[in-house]
């Protein structure tokens, strides 16, 4: 049975995220609920790694004790399951922003597409979209997005160890990817479509692992929620 105890001495709790909530948001939830269950006046709570708004997928999030492993997750390398959209992209590159130009697909084959993914493989130098968290004169990167300023971003080395392609229909182009830390979904969808000489952003985003954990071994918000008042 669980307990004060057992959240406190540190847990670590795999959460499958629900498209718009942000990992924020979960993580908020999800302590309201514990100290509500076992009235507890403060716990610390924490997340292994933000996803979008408009991504779903496994949330690590860690409570007490166990909070202190969070950079140890952190760490271990993502799989990404999700879907670019060619020839048209957004300055969000996903769709929390509307699409502001679009560009010609009929020259881009199957064949390209699979070949184009061997550019991505390995180390490279990749920018974060302008519309993130990443801070910047004290300043989050969004929040010079949205105010329409422009500001200078400096590239990231990451390392993409698998980009396959799983489907391809029409301009949907279904993908995994397994990554390291600080590699941005949504900049890869973004250079992929212009290494097609075209444009793409991402339409779907859904983390699987992180390290080895699993999502399918994740369990809704509510589901969660519901386990907290079962003897």
């Amino acid at each position: 049975m669980k307990t004060a105890e057992y959240f406190q001495s540190g847990q670590v709790l795999l959460i499958d995220k629900p498209l718009h909530w942000t990992s924020f948001q979960a993580v908020n939830k999800l302590r309201w609920e514990i100290r509500h269950a076992y009235n507890i006046k403060k716990i610390k709570v924490g997340h292994a790694g933000t996803l979008d708004p408009l991504a779903t997928g496994l949330l690590v999030i860690c409570t007490g004790k166990m909070t202190k492993q969070i950079n140890t997750f952190q760490g271990q390398d993502k799989e990404y399951t999700g879907t670019f959209v060619l020839g048209a992209t957004t300055p969000s590159y996903d769709l929390e922003t509307a699409i502001d130009a679009t560009f010609p697909t009929e020259h881009i084959s199957e064949d390209l597409i699979y070949k184009t993914t061997k550019q991505f493989i390995g180390e490279i130098d990749q920018f974060p979209p302008v519309f993130s968290a990443i801070k910047k004169e004290g300043k989050r990167l969004y929040e010079f997005a949205r105010a329409g300023e422009a500001v200078k971003i400096n590239s990231r080395r990451i390392q993409i160890s698998t980009f396959e392609i799983t489907k391809i229909d029409g301009l949907n182009i279904e993908f995994r990817v397994v990554c390291s830390k600080g590699t941005y979904i949504r900049s890869l969808a973004h250079d992929f479509g212009k290494a097609l000489n075209s444009g793409a952003h991402l339409s779907v985003l859904r983390r699987t692992k992180i390290g080895d954990l699993h999502v399918d071994n994740a369990l809704s918000p509510e589901a969660f929620i519901e386990s907290l008042t079962t003897k």
